[in-house]
């Protein structure tokens, strides 16, 4: 994963935290990921909340920082979409259907 995605990833800003995660010795459980690193923040739309505030729940250990991004995003759902409906895509010309699905480019 590149510097930029383990930044941002679907709506979430890790920030250095992301990098931090990814040099972290794994496994470690999730009340060790809360120890090391639960009082750091992570962005999500226009909301700031710590790490620990999304992990608390859970009981898990992590096999690597993939594991601990993807508890994060499956915690915070819908508040780390922006504006939500919203597309930068350009409206579909004439005659295309508006309801296609993914295409490939």
């Amino acid at each position: 994963m590149d510097d930029d995605s383990r930044a941002r990833e679907q709506g979430v800003e890790f920030g250095d935290l992301g990098d931090e995660l990814a040099t972290a010795d794994y496994p470690l459980t999730n009340d060790e990921v809360i120890d090391r690193y639960g009082d750091r923040e992570i962005v999500m739309a226009d909301e700031t909340v710590t790490l620990g505030e999304v992990l608390e729940p859970f009981e898990e250990t992590y096999q690597d920082d993939g594991d601990v991004r993807t508890a994060v995003l499956n915690m915070v759902g819908d508040e780390a979409i922006g504006r939500k409906g919203y597309s930068d895509r350009t409206p579909p010309a004439p005659g295309e259907d508006e309801d296609r699905e993914h295409e490939s480019i």
